[in-house]
């Protein structure tokens, strides 16, 4: 278990609220698939945990479906419902969900459960207000997502700014007392300069760094450092995010 700093996470989303929806690439490719475990499409009640400015909360009412988008920042909140995503909109914490048991045929969590303290919480949260029947699908970020950005940072004598994140082992861990079944993919997205690379995760919010920051910023030399050290290939500069899918039947 981690301690984190919810409202610094939900201020650093909060900042993205604008900009999040282009440069979102990864987040729409991986609720794609994760999408794909779905039974049901349509005439369920769907809560979008963690639902940013809403994306795949648009997708699930599209298809038919009444959506509670829930999520921890205000700013993301009012972006998802000015873009008019859902049919309701829920401030809220994963970890203690602001709902009945049974409240939802599907519980919906694309790439939000890496920002909780307690996986195994939020978990058994999401399954506890899922109806019997009823579906959990989630997705998060297992170790060594990003490497080549800690790669590329170790030259430079500053410490890299990413998160680490849990095992696959540790994420099994934390649903062995659930039926949950995992899958897990890779996928690695190219960048045209380092900065294009940069600039998408301060676009998508993710630069909330639990140990805190330390080092000001980044000079010339350093970007000229990173450009030299960064892993790439024709695809440009490179970076690979671990992904588990998870899915749960509610019994």
């Amino acid at each position: 278990m981690q301690t984190v700093n919810k409202q610094a996470i939900a201020q650093a989303f909060g900042r993205a609220a604008q900009s999040y929806n282009q440069h979102a690439g990864l987040q729409r490719l991986c609720g794609e698939e994760l999408a794909s475990y779905a039974t049901r499409r349509q005439g369920q009640k769907v809560l979008d945990a963690g639902c940013g400015p809403g994306w795949f909360s648009q997708h699930w009412r599209a298809a038919g479906n009444h959506v509670t988008a829930l999520d921890l920042s205000a700013e993301m909140l009012v972006q998802a419902q000015a873009l008019h995503t859902a049919d309701c909109y829920q401030p809220g914490d994963i970890e203690a969900l602001p709902f009945s048991d049974a409240s939802f045929d599907l519980c919906w969590s694309n790439l939000a459960v890496q920002w909780c303290s307690d996986l195994t919480l939020a978990l058994t949260e999401l399954y506890r207000v899922t109806s019997p029947g009823g579906q959990v699908l989630f997705s998060t970020l297992s170790a060594d997502s990003l490497h080549e950005l800690s790669a590329a940072w170790q030259p430079l004598d500053l410490p890299a700014p990413v998160n680490r994140f849990l095992p696959f082992d540790a994420i099994a861990h934390a649903g062995q007392h659930l039926p949950l079944t995992l899958m897990q993919q890779t996928l690695t997205v190219g960048f045209p300069d380092v900065l294009s690379a940069l600039r998408s995760l301060k676009g998508i919010g993710a630069t909330h760094l639990h140990q805190g920051r330390r080092g000001g910023l980044l000079s010339r030399r350093h970007l000229q450092q990173l450009e030299q050290h960064w892993p790439r290939d024709r695809r440009g500069y490179l970076l690979s995010y671990h992904l588990v899918y998870g899915v749960m039947h509610r019994e």
